[in-house]
């Protein structure tokens, strides 16, 4: 965990000593009331709340040499006034100390629980691997509240007899409920991805898998939950891919005649989960995928982001401008560094993408 100085603005650092400095300017000119120890004992809590211990044992021993040659000065040591504004002093700073101590456990408990938190990401979602066949892979997941590592968003990349098989997905809500559900769909799409002969058959393995998970949660939930899904296919030796919606944004093709283009879906399907509502799923759309192109896939945290005004982020105008890109990673790097300086600061859904570009044959 990095020192709590270099977490704050710099001017943060000099904030004690303006404070130290101003106790010490209001003692020496009205040395009778002691106007200035309030500042005094400030610049000693500020200090150990945030900064380091280091920097707090300074604030301290500054505090009480000031005051110890102020009462020299006006001639206060060794009579019951200066003791007692000596002893107010170091208490103060021992106090500092004490908050210092404090938040240093609590820092560290918090690095605790979030290394254990980016195991459990990394157990359950993975990287993709950087090179698969002919298809380079890179990847990004950003969850909403940024002392959380786990959100509802996923994304998936399995080699199968099929070809390349690849799912990001969106689950509704977020918290423990839809990392569990995040943990059952990516655990069936890894079983199905090697068994299901096209990706509709392939959809209806995940929704099974899902409806057997639901029957452990509440009616409520059970009811209203469900998960947007985006399924591509690459077969073997084939300049195509195929895609299946389920109620998830189109994904974003990057080259070829056009610089950017979004390919919705002629008719999209009903998010997973929802299947009870008896709706015929449609069938996988086959399109062009030449190499030198790239498909990226993200989620709603994306197409969701809104600026200050409210507006939303649309990434068909903003991915020309950021282009041509070299390979996958460098759009999905600049994709995402273009939301955040769309949102300019937290934003309120996880977000994940996940680029895949066809190289040349080998």
């Amino acid at each position: 965990m990095a020192p709590r100085s270099e977490q704050w603005p710099p001017y943060v650092r000099f904030a004690p000593w303006l404070l130290i400095v101003g106790g010490l300017v209001w003692n020496s000119l009205d040395p009778a009331d002691y106007w200035g120890d309030p500042l005094l004992a400030a610049a000693a809590v500020l200090t150990g709340a945030l900064l380091t211990l280091r920097d707090t044992l300074a604030v301290g021993v500054a505090n009480v040499t000031g005051i110890l040659v102020l009462a020299v000065r006006d001639g206060s040591i060794g009579t019951q006034d200066g003791y007692l504004e000596l002893v107010n002093t170091a208490f103060a700073a021992l106090l500092g100390v004490w908050v210092n101590r404090v938040v240093a456990r609590h820092g560290e408990r918090l690095a605790q629980v979030r290394s254990v938190a980016e195991a459990a990401q990394r157990a359950v979602l993975p990287e993709p691997p950087a090179r698969v066949g002919r298809l380079s892979v890179a990847a990004c997941y950003r969850a909403a509240q940024t002392e959380a590592l786990i959100g509802g968003d996923a994304y998936a990349l399995q080699e199968t007899p099929y070809g390349v098989r690849v799912l990001i997905a969106d689950v509704r809500g977020k918290g423990l409920q839809a990392v569990s559900a995040v943990s059952v769909l990516l655990g069936a799409f890894r079983e199905d991805a090697h068994r299901a002969p096209d990706l509709a058959a392939l959809a209806d393995g995940l929704e099974r898998a899902l409806t057997r998970e639901s029957t452990l949660l509440a009616e409520e939930v059970r009811l209203e939950g469900f998960i947007t899904a985006l399924l591509v296919e690459f077969p073997p030796g084939e300049d195509v891919m195929r895609t299946l919606d389920c109620g998830h944004p189109g994904p974003y093709l990057l080259g070829g005649p056009e610089a950017v283009r979004r390919l919705d879906a002629a008719d999209p399907g009903l998010p997973l989960g929802m299947g009870s509502l008896g709706v015929a799923r449609p069938a996988p759309e086959t399109r062009p995928f030449p190499p030198g192109c790239t498909l990226l896939l993200v989620t709603d945290g994306v197409t969701e982001a809104r600026d200050a005004a409210g507006e939303f982020y649309d990434p068909l105008p903003a991915l020309g401008p950021l282009g041509p890109f070299d390979g996958p990673q460098e759009a999905v790097d600049a994709l995402v560094a273009d939301v955040e300086r769309w949102t300019g600061g937290p934003r309120d859904d996880d977000m994940a993408v996940l680029a895949v570009t066809c190289r040349e044959a080998d």
